[in-house]
């Protein structure tokens, strides 16, 4: 649909407090009380022992009671933080794909909205965006309309919501629309507190932990298997959404841009099916020998990938006891179009065009996440006791940390989707980087040589609950 004077509103991301001073002497003075006592990690000096991961924050009193009360197929509103995921990963290079056209003006620039607007309104049941006024933003759904007002949903546009399972106390189980609900969360007009509804498909609010997960496991509304797709168990599962809680899965992303090239998903698709076709490309096409950083040798690997996916026999299982057919194959590579026409054609448009290709918005803005040193040692789960970074790179991935943190010269520090409760100082540190993660307590950053990161694209806001100090930083 085209509409004239619509344009998107993008504010900038969220700067971080600024204040004056410097630790100095105090930083130091902290970091050899820490020391004492505590044992030695290679270049980081940590006490305590990991254990089990962090709970997730509860929901809000108010949809919890809904939600109790809800029956399958009713419409929940909730906000994003409110959702507990159903798989470990996500394609990254999918929602980067979202991130890219949503931040991007090209749509307006053909007399369009922007992408962003006609997807929540998709997903939240009310099938595309009507009208956007300037400063309209996903966060404030009063700021834009959509063509199906709520409550004249049809079957039609129903049918296009992502599903939650109620399961014990009221806690919502995201079975569909992981890569949508996390691309809301992630644009910088939307985030954890964005509103959309989402239809009920069961409640399973009366059942044990137990109970849950088996009837879980039984209706195939959780997927079990990591980026790797090695198995793992529920406690593994992430807590929240948003990137910096998800590992990547590049098969996921990959059989993404598929789509409509090799396979088509059926009216009823299959729970968890492009994890499927995925399970079984991982034997055919081996991503290792592609550059995909480079759009060519990319697009290599999704035309081998597709044709891989038409090519075989309809009748062939492909996972889970699931046909090539029973998952969408398509019969002919690309609708029997050329590679340079249909939707292979306009997968391959580059950035520089007018209509780019989901494959050049994804590289584009995976181009503008700031770099991630390689980690030297890594902290899991459950962690009590003083931390010391005195070199090396220490990554705390969805770790919970009660204790002071320091960061010595030279040392680097990446937390993601953790949750850090005590005081944060790093001092002439080479690299700093927060996405996704909460600290109760104070942060200072003080003469970062490298690089210090609190937010831009790709990284998960974070929720900095104390004061903040960042002085002479990059």
């Amino acid at each position: 649909m085209t509409a004239s004077a619509r344009t998107q509103h993008r504010p900038d991301s969220p700067r971080p407090a600024r204040a004056g001073g410097r630790p100095g002497g105090a930083a130091r003075g902290l970091a050899a009380g820490l020391a004492a006592g505590a044992f030695a990690l290679g270049g980081v000096v940590a006490s305590g022992s990991p254990v089990s991961a962090a709970p997730t924050a509860p929901a809000g009193t108010g949809t919890k009671h809904a939600a109790l009360k809800a029956e399958a197929g009713d419409l929940l509103d909730v906000t994003l933080d409110q959702l507990r995921p159903t798989q470990p990963s996500v394609g990254f290079d999918q929602i980067y794909y979202k991130l890219g056209r949503y931040s991007g003006t090209k749509d307006e620039q053909n007399g369009d909205v922007n992408k962003r607007f006609d997807d929540w309104c998709e997903t939240n049941g009310q099938e595309e965006a009507a009208t956007v006024p300037p400063g309209a933003t996903l966060s404030d759904p009063t700021s834009f309309t959509c063509t199906v007002p709520v409550g004249q949903e049809t079957d039609e546009t129903r049918a296009a919501m992502k599903t939650v399972v109620i399961g014990p106390g009221g806690e919502l189980y995201l079975t569909d629309g992981h890569h949508s609900l996390t691309s809301f969360l992630e644009t910088p007009d939307g985030g954890a507190k964005t509103h959309i509804r989402l239809r009920v498909a069961a409640n399973l609010s009366g059942l044990s932990p137990a109970a849950f997960w088996q009837t879980m496991r039984e209706k195939k509304w959780v997927w079990l298997r990591d980026e790797n797709n090695d198995p793992i168990t529920t406690d593994q599962l992430p807590q929240r959404l948003g990137l910096a809680r998800f590992h990547d899965d590049r098969y996921r992303s990959l059989v993404y841009f598929t789509r409509d090239i090799g396979y088509q998903a059926p009216e009823a698709a299959a729970e968890y099916l492009e994890f499927l076709w995925g399970t079984w490309l991982r034997e055919r096409v081996n991503l290792d020998t592609y550059d995909l950083d480079s759009p060519a040798s990319y697009l290599t690997a999704i035309r081998a990938a597709s044709e891989a996916m038409s090519g075989t026999a309809g009748d062939t299982v492909i996972a889970d006891g699931r046909t090539a057919d029973e998952l969408g194959r398509m019969p002919e590579w690309n609708a029997g179009k050329k590679p340079t026409g249909g939707e292979f054609g306009k997968l391959s448009a580059p950035i520089s065009d007018d209509k780019p290709g989901k494959l050049a918005y994804a590289l584009d803005f995976r181009g503008r996440i700031a770099a991630t040193p390689a980690c030297t040692k890594t902290l899991t789960g459950k962690h009590t006791g003083p931390l010391v970074v005195s070199s090396g790179v220490l990554c705390l991935n969805g770790t919970r940390q009660t204790g002071p943190v320091v960061v010595t010269s030279g040392a680097s520090l990446v937390a993601t989707g953790a949750d850090i409760t005590g005081p944060v100082q790093a001092a002439g540190a080479h690299t700093v980087q927060f996405c996704g993660t909460s600290l109760t307590g104070p942060l200072s950053v003080v003469d970062t040589k490298r690089q210090l990161t609190l937010s831009g694209p790709g990284c998960t806001l974070n929720t900095l609950n104390g004061p903040v100090q960042l002085v002479g930083n990059p």
